[in-house]
């Protein structure tokens, strides 16, 4: 690793801790010439992944905008950060580990329905409303009854 300080390109890992939720590694490190120390930060290398738009756009996968989607749905509502940053870092590892480059945006909306359903029904129905574009009041009533249907199922 190449020193900052005068760029010299050996140095020794002082010490080394899990970071980020064991997403990363924090590498303590001072260098073999000048002595100055420093952190490196060490993540496994993933697939590029590319989002297919509705209108068959693509673009770069980003978590921040899960995490945007989620946080609205799930405003005034007794859900945490830490809650809302897992299920956007759990829908980015499972997309991850599908090995597939490009993912239709339709199915990350999918999975973020699927995780609210199971944190929080407001936060779900609120995310659903804007995501599946609710047109009049009886397609919002059709999801609070699949929703209604669903609670009674898991009761029994």
């Amino acid at each position: 690793m190449k020193c900052p300080a005068c760029g010299y390109h050996e140095s020794k890992v002082i010490d080394s801790r899990p970071a980020e939720e064991y997403a990363s590694i924090r590498r303590r490190r001072e260098c073999l010439d000048c002595q100055k120390r420093f952190t490196t930060y060490e993540v496994v290398e993933t697939i590029p992944l590319v989002v297919i738009k509705k209108d068959q756009k693509r673009e770069s996968f980003d978590r921040n905008k899960i995490l945007s989607g989620i946080i609205k749905s799930c405003e005034k509502r007794s859900v945490s950060e830490e809650q809302m940053k897992k299920i956007a870092r759990d829908i980015e590892t499972h997309l991850q580990n599908q090995l597939q480059p490009e993912v239709p945006s339709n199915k990350i909306g999918e999975l973020v329905m699927e995780r609210l359903k199971d944190v929080d029904e407001v936060a779900y129905v609120r995310f659903a409303s804007v995501y599946r574009e609710f047109k009049d009041i009886n397609t919002f009533m059709s999801e609070l009854k699949t929703l209604m249907t669903g609670r009674r199922k898991k009761r029994k």
